[in-house]
């Protein structure tokens, strides 16, 4: 691809979005039917808002969904103290609550504009971004070229490039260096994805680790977890996290498969998307399963078959109930999940071989044996039957597991380290302009009161 093709392919991509721009709103209507867009904030997708943009300098952060906003919140907080606002968009309902509870209902929170000029545009009009910082995979051809055309420094931290990606890109090299030489810098997760990101013209790119491997370990309420641990008792239990579609139904019949020799299993399912959990619920139960839902406060019976880990936030509270757990969109779907949270909290790990997103981790896990690989629904059900029979094996995974992620640990202060340059800056600028939590209070400061919480866009 030449070089002028791939302004050509730009230059019309640029058009078909204007072209596209006034039925977007049935595209978005369609989401919030799915329950993929709040409706009270639909105009935010167009890049309108109803925040008063902060004084002083202001820092965009991007993370599409809940993992990479996990992975992004302890930078977030790090910039916060240093008094510099952020403003943080993300593309999923499940990630902008996940986002107010980890974060705190005063931190600055927009859905994403649509990857549309008006919308992009817009956006950066109101929020005048001194620097724009995106997580893992999130390449927008509008967006970036936006941004270079007003020269704000983007950076793409925790960057990945899976192999399909980089394939597709690959055959498309002169757009991707068209692309990609917009960014001020590339922070990449590992050695592959480095030269990966070097071989599609970005520059220059650091290899920083993973940022997944530096969270906090996933908090949980200890009083419901000691209210669920006496429900299930002593029964034998496992779980399939972070499931896709198809992937449930896995682990119905999984779980079918393994009571005859077990007879009071509980299979533990958290689907990815637990705005799925009405129609998972009527799966399993014409399927003969009995169901307890976390959404509805129902706690496992001795009857129970399922119990429907369909809320967000609690990752901590499902993975400390059992000691074996399946990560999901790795049997069904391409790609895989993170599997370092199962890891920190002492999980033997099993997957199925679809993991492109995640490839460095799993290949620590199951070098250091703390994770295995199964190829299909029959190789789970005998590798759970197997680490049922066997708790030394299990233990021994789990603490492997542990000792993986401590070994993968530093990502943040190196991220910190290549950000420092851009937000140096920022930094001296802020402490010039008398940025303060207690200046701007209804700005999205952190004493921001309850009228203050209501003009961040929460609900």
């Amino acid at each position: 691809m030449s070089e002028l093709w791939a302004r050509t392919a730009l230059q019309t991509y640029r058009w078909l979005g204007a072209a596209l721009y006034p039925l977007m709103g049935t595209y978005v209507a369609v989401r919030i039917t799915r329950g993929k867009e709040e409706r009270g904030r639909r105009r935010e997708r167009y890049g309108r808002s109803t925040i008063d943009r902060p004084d002083g300098p202001l820092i965009w952060i991007h993370a599409a969904s809940v993992g990479e906003t996990g992975a992004v919140s302890a930078l977030i907080q790090r910039i916060r103290d240093l008094d510099i606002r952020v403003i943080l968009t993300t593309g999923t309902v499940t990630s902008a609550n996940f986002a107010r509870e980890r974060l705190g209902e005063d931190l600055l929170h927009q859905y994403v504009p649509l990857d549309i000029k008006p919308a992009v545009s817009r956006f950066l009009n109101h929020w005048k971004p001194d620097l724009a910082i995106f997580a893992e995979s999130e390449i927008w051809p509008m967006t970036i070229l936006e941004l270079g055309a007003r020269r704000i420094p983007q950076i793409l931290i925790n960057g990945r490039m899976s192999d399909r990606s980089f394939k597709r890109w690959s055959h498309r090299l002169a757009l991707a260096e068209s692309l990609f030489e917009n960014l001020s810098h590339v922070a990449a997760q590992s050695e592959v994805d480095g030269e990966r990101f070097r071989a599609l013209g970005a520059r220059p790119v650091t290899v920083t680790g993973n940022l997944k491997a530096d969270v906090a370990i996933p908090p949980v309420d200890q009083a419901e977890l000691r209210r669920l641990s006496a429900a299930i008792g002593e029964r034998s239990r496992w779980a399939a996290i972070s499931t896709h579609d198809g992937e449930e139904l896995v682990a119905a019949r999984v779980h079918k498969a393994l009571k005859k020799y077990r007879p009071g299993l509980l299979t533990i399912v958290v689907p990815r998307h637990p705005d799925r959990a009405g129609a998972l619920r009527k799966m399993f139960e014409e399927r003969g399963l009995s169901v307890a839902s976390r959404s509805n406060g129902e706690a496992p019976t001795p009857q129970t078959d399922i119990f429907l880990g369909d809320t967000i936030g609690e990752m901590g509270l499902y993975l400390r109930l059992t000691d074996i757990a399946f990560v999901g969109k790795s049997l069904v779907g391409h790609g895989g999940q993170n599997p370092l949270e199962p890891a920190m909290l002492g999980t033997a790990i099993l997957s199925g071989p679809n993991v492109s997103a995640f490839v460095e981790a799993y290949d620590r896990l199951t070098e250091a044996r703390a994770a295995r690989m199964v190829e299909d629904e029959a190789t789970l059900a005998k590798t759970v039957h197997h680490l049922m029979s066997q708790p030394k094996v299990c233990d021994a995974m789990a603490r492997a597991g542990m000792r993986v992620v401590t070994d993968m640990g530093g990502a943040l202060e190196r991220t910190w380290s290549a950000l420092d340059p851009y937000i140096h800056p920022l930094r001296v600028q802020a402490a010039l302009h008398g940025n303060g939590p207690e200046a701007h209070p209804a700005s999205g400061g952190r004493g921001a009161g309850h009228a203050g919480r209501r003009a961040l866009g929460w609900k």
